[in-house]
This record gives structure tokens, C-alpha cells and sequence, in this order.
């Protein structure tokens, strides 16, 4: 069982199929995808699983803080990650959306300065950047003059 529907289970959720298959979906892209995918990937799957199991469950594996919504390059529409314990760092290319991950973001000290100052438990983070990729870092901004 992958730990993110042992975290399901833990947390007090039946595993329904629908959930596993979405689950499964998610990881298989390796946690960043749309909910046009995940919808399209669901259905050729198992066809019986319907749109609001999908953002329900969207939804229900963001508020567990497995998956987290993003915004490349200002879209309205999210896509989503993976927070593999609690956390996931990337940063996005500007010019053609690449994701580069990584993994060390040194915010712990911040996380645990945080925590005592505001009296928070935090249950997890995300760390987007945005600039240019190695392959596009010459070229210009999509909408700029240059």
C-alpha cells in the first residue's frame, strides 16, 4: 500500500476504489497534474468513477495535505502535487513550464521559528519558484517587451 493511502486510511478514510484509483493517477505522473488529467486518466481506468468523486476527492486529499493545488504560470486552473511528507519544493519555468524539483529548501529553522512564535503546529509546506530554466534563461518573458 502506498504511504499516501496508508495516510488516507490513518486519517480515518474508507480506501474506496474511486479514491485508490485517483490516488494512483496522481503518483503514476509523478504528483503534478491537472484535474483535466486526473479526469481523463480516471475515466480510461474506470469509466464508473464520476466527475464529483474525482474533485471530491481532489479535494479531500488536499485538506489531508497529500496533494496541494499550484498555479504555473498564472493559470486560474490548478494543477497538483504530491507532498511527500508534508512538503514539496519546485521551481517553474516562466517561458516553458518546466517543473524542477528539489529537495533540500533549509526551511526547517523558519518551519520551527514559526511554530513557537505563532503558536502554530504547521503540518506541511510549499515552495514554488518561478524564473527561467537552463534552456530558456536567454530567452524572453512570455508578454514582455524584450
Amino acid at each position: 500500500m502506498s504511504p499516501h493511502l496508508e495516510r488516507l486510511k490513518a486519517a480515518g478514510y474508507k480506501l474506496t476504489k474511486a479514491r485508490s484509483t485517483i490516488l494512483h493517477v496522481i503518483e503514476a505522473a509523478g504528483g503534478h497534474v491537472t484535474s483535466a488529467e486526473v479526469l481523463e486518466k480516471v475515466a480510461a481506468l474506470n469509466p464508473s468513477i464520476g466527475r464529483a468523486s474525482v474533485f471530491r476527492t481532489l479535494d479531500l486529499l488536499t485538506r489531508l495535505v497529500i496533494i496541494r493545488p499550484t498555479y504555473p504560470g498564472g493559470s486560474t486552473t490548478p494543477g497538483y502535487v504530491l507532498m511527500p511528507g508534508g512538503h514539496h519544493h519546485h521551481i517553474i519555468c516562466m517561458v516553458c513550464n518546466r517543473i524542477i524539483e528539489f529537495d533540500d529548501c533549509g526551511l526547517e529553522g523558519m518551519a520551527a521559528a514559526l511554530e513557537e512564535r505563532l503558536h502554530v503546529r504547521l503540518e506541511g509546506h510549499l515552495l514554488e519558484f518561478y524564473g527561467r530554466c537552463d534552456r530558456c534563461r536567454e530567452l524572453p518573458l512570455p508578454g514582455s517587451e524584450a
